[in-house]
């Protein structure tokens, strides 16, 4: 019998089954503890948006003007705005609107950057040649500047944002498909799909993007911080979310005023610190899932 290893390395079982790829990435996934950290403080911030302005006696639209741009204390936990309004209360309902923003926009690039990089991938040659060289005119333009410009044509507004940062941050995930598609076009299981008479589209949806999951799932999330900023950077220069809606970048806007800077910190302070703990924890998950779905990392376990 030959069940036990010599020089004495543990026992194994010839006959224990082999971990499943779900399990195997799940494993993989929580002994990342940034990336579980990321997870936790991400529900953390979508309770916080949900719950967080009911925790408080203070409604949305309360002005207290006894109170005005009033440092932390027992009765407002952030402190007040410049006319009185709960800041706790405030960067919650911000809260929804950046999440809202972040999770949208990123569905509306994974919408086109599927579709568009799927059928370049799949055509090759001229089509694949045209429609990359569009993609990297694009990408020689600062996105940034693409949003700016797109905003100043449609508008400022919530729903503009979300349309601005959808028609945008396409261009990576488009990439990023493009090359799996190319190197599964070629693969046995889709010549032999081709050879019982599939079309393209059945191909493509049946067995080719099943099997992109992965990157393309770590990209949706790695979009959706820089969405957030983004916006906040859209909202902080006036043309992003407008009134009543408040997110974050409205709050710090309001208050990198030179005399609220000096005299109340805490009203850009709490914002920004929101935002950047917004970024932190979904690059940390982004982060966490690559790594988890590496096949270097599925190689080294077998």
């Amino acid at each position: 019998m030959r069940w036990f290893r010599q020089k004495g390395s543990r026992a194994r079982c010839p006959c224990r089954q082999a971990m499943s790829p779900g399990r195997l990435i799940a494993r993989r996934f929580l002994r990342n503890s940034a990336a579980v950290a990321g997870c936790a403080l991400i529900v953390l911030l979508i309770l916080f948006a949900l719950v967080g302005p009911s925790l408080t006696s203070h409604a949305y639209d309360d002005q207290d003007y006894d109170h005005m741009r009033e440092s932390p204390s027992r009765q407002f936990w952030f402190g007040t705005d410049e006319v009185g309004r709960d800041l706790f209360v405030l960067i919650a309902i911000g809260a929804r609107v950046s999440l809202e923003v972040g999770l949208f926009a990123s569905l509306i690039s994974l919408l086109i950057g599927v579709s568009y990089g799927a059928v370049s991938g799949w055509f090759a040659g001229r089509t694949d040649q045209t429609m990359m060289r569009i993609v990297d005119i694009l990408y020689g333009i600062p996105l940034v500047l693409i949003v700016i410009n797109l905003m100043v044509i449609l508008g400022s507004g919530l729903q503009n944002v979300l349309l601005a940062l959808g028609l945008v941050y396409w261009l990576n995930m488009a990439r990023i498909v493009r090359g799996q598609v190319l190197r599964l076009r070629t693969t046995a299981y889709v010549e032999a799909a081709r050879a019982l008479g599939a079309g393209w589209p059945r191909v493509l949806l049946r067995h080719i993007l099943p099997n992109t999951l992965g990157p393309i799932v770590v990209t949706l999330t790695l979009t959706v911080p820089y969405a957030i900023f983004t916006e906040s950077f859209l909202s902080y220069i006036g043309l992003g979310v407008s009134a009543p809606n408040e997110s974050w970048g409205t709050l710090a806007s309001a208050g990198t005023r030179l005399e609220f800077l000096r005299s109340s910190p805490h009203l850009v302070l709490f914002p920004a610190a929101a935002i950047s703990l917004a970024m932190l924890a979904f690059n940390f998950v982004g982060d966490g899932l690559r790594d988890a779905l590496d096949p270097r990392h599925v190689e080294k376990s077998r």
